[in-house]
């Protein structure tokens, strides 16, 4: 059959030119909160590993069992195409409302089961398994959550405007990493160990358990974008034509995808490192207090905060790949000497202003990026091209760069190890966006 989205008539201009202001930012507000509260429940955990580690996985050996708690980490990334690929055609099949409201759910069911979960002192050795469990539930819902949500961000944005509007998924990401990060600052700060390992451990995922009711209620006062109802009038006039948004994908956008993940590889790597296990690796290999190491995440995750969207307006003027490429040539080139300064002068100060150049960095990579992804497919399957390819980056990449820069480290008895791992991702990504250049001029003009 010929690919569905070959057939729509209704352009997307003519979609977005019918999406008023108002809408288009209650679209935007909706988008970035329930994002944000979502992404604060699955990196919550990365925050609390050392505490973890010694309550659910007592190995006898600190590495080991710290080695344990980053691998549940990552085995919620193992999910993550199932959900993107469940989710993710949801979104394309039924809206992006629907998708977005049952990862809400299925995020707050896996939080739960975290906060609530009894300890291996409780339990024995159903206490590590509950927590696999619940990270498994967490990264299937994640897995429909990139997608869906930037496929939103995108169709009610004004076409001029894609970049600004979809920056703010990244921007969200690290709001919600932002207030993992202060959570954990605090408590830490302000709860002696044994109360920390007692009960504080549980308070910032049962703060997060607010996802279900805020995120809900938010997320149903907006309306679905002119650009999916327009797909549906499609389908309704031509009944005659099969629409699968795996099929349709994977049969029509191969390159595509390729360059999707070739795009996340850097992105989802310098996330995870330098923004979730960049705490952890400042205690144990710089000995900076976790109370400190913390707070400086926090000043790097506002720096992102604040500029990705400005790096993603600016791609609107000048073009999402030269920002992008300058931005992943800076990681390349940077994250060596900057690690290699951190670990022969470690100290709360330096950590903070390593964060801040990462984080600049990161947020001229990342900014761009998620229109950059959005505009590779057509709207009937954005959300599903998209989901995808994110998704299966994340995961063999980005998931497990908690565990994979924990155990370098183990391996080469170097604190440097880690920063060979971010140059590789930061390689495999400026390949990704020479090797597509004519697909990415021809998705974004530029």
């Amino acid at each position: 059959m010929t690919e569905f989205a070959a057939t729509h008539t209704v352009s997307e201009r003519d979609a977005a030119a019918r999406t008023d202001t108002f809408s288009s930012r209650r679209a935007v507000i909706a988008a970035v909160v329930g994002n944000t509260l979502e992404w604060y429940d699955f990196a919550v955990y990365g925050f609390f590993a050392l505490t973890l580690a010694k309550l659910f996985f007592p190995a006898g050996d600190a590495t080991v069992s710290l080695l344990l708690t980053v691998a549940t980490f990552g085995v919620g990334f193992v999910m993550r195409p199932v959900g993107a690929l469940v989710l993710g055609t949801l979104a394309d099949r039924r809206g992006r409302k629907a998708a977005l409201s049952l990862t809400i759910l299925l995020m707050a069911l896996g939080t739960a089961m975290i906060g609530f979960a009894p300890t291996y002192a409780m339990a024995g050795a159903w206490a590590p398994a509950i927590i696999v469990l619940a990270r498994l539930v967490q990264g299937f819902s994640a897995g429909g959550e990139i997608g869906g949500a930037t496929a939103f961000l995108v169709e009610h944005a004004p076409p001029e405007r894609r970049g600004l509007y979809a920056s703010w998924q990244q921007a969200s990401q690290a709001g919600a990493l932002l207030l993992g990060s202060l959570t954990g600052a605090l408590l830490t700060g302000l709860l002696p160990q044994a109360e920390l390992e007692a009960w504080g451990w549980r308070v910032p995922f049962l703060m997060g358990l607010l996802i279900a009711p805020v995120g809900l209620y938010i997320r149903s006062r907006v309306d679905e974008t002119e650009a999916f109802k327009a797909i549906l009038r499609e389908r309704a006039a031509r009944p005659e034509v099969t629409f699968s948004p795996l099929r349709d994908t994977l049969g029509q956008h191969r390159a595509a995808v390729i360059t999707g993940i070739g795009i996340t590889i850097a992105w989802t790597v310098c996330t995870y490192f330098f923004l979730v296990t960049m705490p952890t690796y400042a205690v144990r290999q710089l000995g900076v207090p976790q109370s400190a190491s913390l707070l400086a995440n926090s000043v790097g995750l506002v720096v992102i905060v604040m500029l990705a969207p400005v790096f993603g307006a600016w791609s609107d003027r000048i073009g999402r790949r030269p920002i992008m490429l300058a931005s992943a040539l800076g990681l390349l080139l940077l994250s060596w000497p900057l690690l290699h300064w951190l670990t022969s002068q470690p100290g709360a100060l330096n950590l903070m202003l390593a964060q801040i150049v990462f984080a600049l960095l990161i947020a001229g990579f990342s900014g761009p990026a998620p229109a950059a992804m959005a505009e590779l497919y057509p709207p009937a399957m954005r959300s599903t091209g998209l989901s995808i390819a994110y998704n299966l980056a994340v995961t063999v990449f980005g998931g497990f760069a908690p565990f994979i820069t924990t155990w370098l480290i183990a391996r080469t008895g170097s604190a440097l190890a880690p920063a060979w791992y971010v140059m590789l991702a930061a390689a495999m990504s400026l390949t990704a966006l020479i090797a597509g250049r004519n697909l990415l001029k021809a998705a974004f003009g530029r």
